[in-house]
């Protein structure tokens, strides 16, 4: 079984790197990106009977700065 974790900065967090990659797509000449939020996917391989709660306690515990950080998670 596996999950997907997808970790994304919470709304009115600066992003730098968000900024740098839309002012680097500028400067390529992609003038239609109005904005770029980047974040992190964790895809977790996980032993059968895992279940969601689980995951989620590993975001909390480890995976995410709750602080500043919003997830998501997929188990597939």
């Amino acid at each position: 079984m596996k999950a997907i974790v997808t970790v994304m900065l919470k709304n009115g967090v600066l992003d730098p790197q968000g900024e740098a990659v839309k002012s680097a797509l500028g400067g390529l000449g992609f003038s239609g990106v109005n904005g770029v939020r980047q974040g992190k996917v964790i895809e977790l391989d996980l032993a059968d009977g895992t279940d969601a709660a689980q995951v989620d306690d590993m975001c909390n515990r480890l995976l995410v700065n709750a602080v500043i950080e919003s997830f998501t998670v997929d188990i597939l």
